[in-house]
């Protein structure tokens, strides 16, 4: 019989159990999914991540200008059957034990492990531009569901002030002025949900400022959308500058300056804004950048073909904090960390159990199971007919899509590992983004609400309440 050691000042218990203790550290994509998956009655699953909600973050620009709600983009991590979870932030691995600290009171605590899982994702990379400060009430990042709140309030606020007969003409002008930085989905899909918004609501609301609304988005690289075809790309830049959309390629900032909300480029010239959003680039979370494991270029944890830790045999990495060795590649996307869980989770109940049983030797390699192709659970028994099982990790290409506000889309289907498929654009392109994400919700309350908040957007609006 273990004895499942918590330790820590006013958390000291033991909870008695004789199955092998698999650690999950982070609630994403990841996280959350492998968590779902592993067996209950062959594994005491435990989770500890600072946020105590898996966040379905394609949704994420749409909530930040009010489209959808936040609690319709959630799902809370104590909804999983079987698991035990620790609002915490894990602060460092050691010696079997991942050493934590409550996220409350700061108090620290230690949780051990037979398997650790970690699934902690990645931070937003600021490439160490002077004035990119979080804290800051003008700039924000997008990644959390806490930065949709912000972002929103803020943008509300922009507007009122603006709105506001004392307010100068030029203050007014740096009120509605917004940039987004960076050229990848999130960035692009959150300049065209703003560009709705404004068309559809400020319009209505603040006539008088709709027509003197700037949206800039900026991209270091030479494209926006770079991982897509340079047609799809192409007609998402397009339809973002018929919509007013300043798209800049080619640029980056180099400086905020502390004073006042103006952004300093590359190329001299500058900026003013009322609301800067900073969505370009990853960086390695604290407790990954500080463990001594083997890392890429990126801090990415490099792990093997089963995704354990180079030189760590129960240690496994998974999502945008781990890459493959002999697969670099592989893009720190939801896709891939969504298969790196499906694919974790079946050696564990196949495989890992037998092998934690005796606590000595090193892991078998797993036994043979089919990836993770099908985008949805609904379709998961299709996964065996069409891919061979292979005891290594395998990532499947499902294809690329992305939104561009209502009606509008790209769609690239010609390079996945599935049957292949069209590329699309337009509306046709939307219905799928829509669709395809609506079947992948977690439960049968947000399956119901997401379209119960589409419909009542398209009816009567977004909400402008500022709270």
């Amino acid at each position: 019989m273990k004895s499942c050691c918590i330790r820590g000042r006013g958390l000291g218990r033991f909870v008695s159990s004789s199955l092998p203790r698999v650690l999950v550290v982070g609630s994403g994509w990841g996280g959350n999914k492998v968590a779902r998956k592993l067996d209950k009655t062959k594994f005491l699953v435990r989770v500890v991540s600072p946020s105590n909600h898996f966040l379905f973050t394609p949704m994420l620009p749409s909530a930040a200008v009010g489209t959808l709600e936040f609690r319709a983009i959630q799902e809370p991590v104590r909804t999983i059957p079987g698991v035990e979870y620790f609002q915490a932030k894990a602060v460092a691995i050691e010696n079997g034990v991942v050493r934590c600290r409550d996220v409350f009171s700061g108090a620290g605590f230690d949780l051990a492990y037979d398997f650790l899982i970690v699934a902690a994702g990645c931070k937003t990379n600021t490439f160490g531009t002077p004035g990119v400060d979080d804290e800051r009430p003008d700039v924000c990042f997008l990644k959390n569901l806490y930065h949709a709140r912000k972002i929103r309030n803020r943008v509300i606020e922009c507007f009122e002030r603006a709105s506001n007969p004392a307010t100068s003409e030029e203050e007014r002008e740096k009120l509605v002025s917004f940039v987004v930085v960076g050229g990848g989905a999130t960035s692009c899909e959150f300049a065209s949900e703003l560009s709705d918004f404004v068309k559809e609501d400020v319009a209505r609301w603040y006539p008088r400022l709709a027509t003197r609304v700037r949206i800039s988005l900026i991209e270091a690289g030479p494209k926006i959308l770079s991982s897509f075809d340079s047609a799809m790309a192409g007609y998402y830049s397009n339809f973002l500058k018929r919509r007013h959309v300043d798209v800049r390629t080619g640029v980056s900032i180099v400086e905020i300056d502390d004073n006042t909300p103006r952004a300093f480029l590359n190329n001299g010239d500058s900026i003013d804004f009322g609301l800067l959003v900073w969505s370009a680039g990853l960086a390695p979370v604290d407790v990954v950048e500080k463990q001594p494991w083997r890392k890429d270029e990126r801090g990415r944890v490099l792990v093997d073909d089963y995704l354990r830790v180079l030189d760590e045999d129960r240690i496994f990495a998974i999502g945008d904090c781990a890459v493959q060795e002999n697969r670099p590649y592989l893009p720190p996307t939801a896709s891939v960390a969504e298969q790196h869980a499906a694919y974790l989770g079946a050696c564990f109940n196949s495989s890992y159990y037998a092998a934690a049983a005796d606590g000595s030797g090193p892991l078998p390699v797993p036994k043979p199971v089919a990836p993770a192709a099908m985008p949805t659970v609904y379709l998961e028994f299709l996964d065996a007919l069409l891919f061979s099982k292979s005891p290594e990790f395998r990532y499947v290409e499902r294809g690329s899509m992305a939104s561009a506000g209502f009606g509008r889309g790209i769609l690239d289907l010609s390079k996945t590992d599935l049957p292949s498929g069209p590329r699309i654009s337009g509306f046709a392109a939307f219905v799928a983004w829509r669709g395809a994400y609506l079947s992948k919700q977690l439960s049968l309350a947000n399956m119901i609400l997401v379209p119960m908040y589409y419909v009542k957007t398209f009816l009567f609006g977004r909400d402008i309440s500022r709270f």
